[in-house]
């Protein structure tokens, strides 16, 4: 998910951007009632969760709880995975947007967010990612000492291995920070089954395993936004050619993953051709985009991936109540 500044420092056009940018915010709201122009604090401290993004993950988790074998889990183990997973997810990305408040800063997709526009001081983002993050783990631990260890092995892989490590130095970070995102669904597996056993970890592949799909049609979008900020990535480095038959390669095995999963769940037949009929239409939309790339294909295929992830996770949660 082409800005070019020959002849300059891009870091340099890159504010000049964001500054013409965040003064013509500035003219606008100096145009508009006191009430209008500033969001109520609250709805800053969401935004610095990524709701939907978090939403996602926590249907993971979900998804994997309901796939678990055995008894039916009760009220309060349902409640305590959705609050563990939402305040531990919440609340790493919370720490991400404080470490990387000064790529935001550059990025015009990301430079009205809270801290690059000052509406909320790091302090403030530290304290309350740091609280929501420590609730969420010492919760998971509370729950089940397996799953809190694989809640914390996501928050570990997500703040130190990919935001704080990685991210700025190779465009591979997205394999390991792709660990992170494949934790919430092998963590609520884990939690029902009482193990990590060969389904959950299936279902951990078929998470990882779409998030290169995921991640480089994003980049693939916003590519003058990451060249800006210096953040490699795989168009950058080797071409958008090769970004896209990795892509390719992504959402064939991602499908294959979520069929194999399914069978290792034991789902029906039905179900089977459903996830089966998904995954074909993710990897044709990967081989057109690759063999005729287009910037609106590659935001077509984008919505797609999400759509297809957020499908499955579905398929297990209903297959699991009827």
């Amino acid at each position: 998910m082409v800005f070019s500044n020959a002849g300059g420092d891009p870091r340099r056009g890159a504010g000049a951007a964001a500054k013409r940018r965040r003064g013509a915010m500035s003219s606008v709201a100096d145009s508009t009632p006191v009430q209008a122009r500033r969001p109520a604090r609250w709805r800053d401290y969401g935004r610095l969760t990524k709701s939907l993004q978090t939403g996602l993950l926590m249907l993971t988790g979900i998804a994997g709880l309901a796939s678990a074998p055995g008894p039916a889990a009760g009220v309060e183990l349902w409640a305590g995975l959705v609050l563990s997973l939402l305040l531990s997810i919440g609340g790493s990305t919370v720490l991400n947007m404080v470490y990387d408040r000064d790529i935001d800063r550059i990025m015009m997709r990301t430079c009205a967010r809270p801290l690059p526009q000052d509406r909320l001081t790091v302090r403030e983002a530290a304290i309350f990612g740091t609280l929501l993050t420590s609730a969420g783990m010492l919760l998971a631990f509370g729950l089940d000492p397996l799953y809190g260890l694989l809640i914390a092995a996501g928050v570990f892989f997500n703040l130190v291995v990919y935001t704080l490590w990685l991210k700025r130095r190779t465009p591979w970070s997205i394999l390991w920070g792709g660990i992170a995102g494949a934790m919430p669904i092998v963590a609520g597996r884990a939690l029902g089954a009482g193990m990590v056993d060969a389904a959950g970890i299936a279902l951990g592949l078929s998470v990882l395993l779409w998030i290169p799909t995921h991640i480089l049609t994003f980049t693939l979008r916003y590519e003058d936004d990451y060249r800006r900020a210096g953040i490699p990535t795989v168009s950058r480095l080797h071409g958008s050619g090769a970004a896209r038959r990795l892509i390719s390669a992504s959402s064939v095995a991602a499908a294959v993953a979520w069929l194999a999963a399914a069978l290792a769940l034991g789902l029906g037949p039905g179900v089977l051709r459903l996830l089966a009929v998904l995954g074909l239409g993710l990897i044709a939309l990967a081989m057109r985009s690759a063999l005729r790339p287009s910037t609106r294909l590659d935001l077509t295929l984008f919505k797609y991936a999400s759509g297809f992830m957020l499908s499955g996770m579905l398929v297990i949660v209903i297959d699991s109540v009827v």
